[in-house]
């Protein structure tokens, strides 16, 4: 797996910008839309994102929130943008790299209808149990549900069916040899509020939603899924850490119609990449649990293709059942 925190060294960047902003300043001051298809740490970034836009390329940049059925709609978009540089998505992989094993009938091929511009963050999945539950790390939390015996244990996932957590969770239960049952919430509070009412034993959701109850002792942050702890809860160990071979983490970038040129992706990657060298860029997206994650649109394209083959073998070995949409 490729390791998404590793610096992007790219010869010529100060240059390749200084052509950046001229080529555009010269080009019609028309606005160019960024497309979001969720919400908080997604919809705040894509903002941030707009904010560099408009100060390298000198033209309006409009972030459009095109909220619903996880980010498909502002996919769909995408996909029906003109490959003119005028129209670009701030997305997570999971539309490109979990949806495919997920659905029976997307409307979109993840490869053929869309072009990587470039990765800029990631994030990872928290997995959590109530304050009251006695469990203090994944190894008590494994032998609780192994003691179930074929009963098994439910456990809360959220954003819902197919999603990383849900991976997570299958991924949990195939290391172990044990049974899980998901629950399914569509929105992550919801499943926070019965985790620390007690009605629900254990959640897995994005790290950064977890972060505040687990700081205020409502809830207890077990583990995360990436590959390094996250700087907002540097006591809660990784999956690897506490002894399981099980690394999941989301990376969200750029993306383009299909067709897009080369020169456009370049550009608008010249454009949007130097911002995560800045500290207060950093400040910012660590504050929503994201760490920066600078790749060019091959290194993206690749990552993409690895994660399918993962998800593909999980949604597989899983029996996990695909849905219509």
């Amino acid at each position: 797996m490729m390791d998404r925190r590793t610096s992007l060294k790219v010869t010529g960047i100060t240059a390749f910008e200084l052509l950046t902003q001229s080529s555009f300043a010269q080009e019609d001051k028309s606005p160019m839309t960024v497309l979001v298809g969720a919400a908080s740490s997604m919809d705040f970034t894509a903002r941030l994102i707009g904010d560099q836009l408009r100060e390298k390329i000198n033209r309006p940049v409009v972030v459009s929130s095109k909220l619903g059925a996880g980010g498909r709609l502002a996919l769909g978009e995408l996909k029906r943008a003109a490959p003119d540089g005028n129209t670009i998505m701030f997305s997570t992989s999971s539309l490109f790299s979990i949806y495919p094993h997920i659905y029976t009938k997307l409307d979109y091929d993840p490869v053929a209808d869309f072009t990587p511009i470039c990765g800029l963050t990631w994030f990872d999945l928290g997995i959590a149990t109530g304050i009251n539950s006695g469990i203090t790390d994944i190894a008590q939390w494994i032998a609780s549900v192994k003691s179930q015996g074929s009963a098994g244990a439910v456990y809360g996932v959220a954003p819902g069916a197919g999603s990383s957590s849900h991976f997570l969770g299958i991924a949990l239960a195939q290391s172990q040899s044990m049974k899980l049952e998901p629950v399914h919430y569509k929105d992550s509070g919801i499943g926070i509020v019965d985790l620390a009412s007690g009605r629900l034993p254990m959640l897995i959701t994005g790290s950064s939603a977890l972060v505040e109850m687990h700081r205020a002792k409502k809830i207890r942050m077990l583990a995360v899924s990436g590959e390094k702890r996250l700087d907002l809860v540097p006591e809660v160990p990784t999956l690897k850490e506490a002894g399981l071979n099980i690394a999941i983490q989301n990376s969200a970038g750029l993306y383009g119609p299909a067709k897009l040129s080369k020169e456009l992706v370049e550009r608008i990657a010249a454009a949007t990449l130097p911002m995560l060298q800045k500290v207060d860029i950093k400040a910012k997206l660590a504050s929503q649990g994201m760490a920066i994650s600078p790749l060019n649109s091959a290194q993206l394209a690749n990552s993409l293709n690895e994660d399918r083959k993962k998800f593909e073998i999980l949604a597989r070995t899983s029996g996990y059942k695909p849905e219509a949409l």
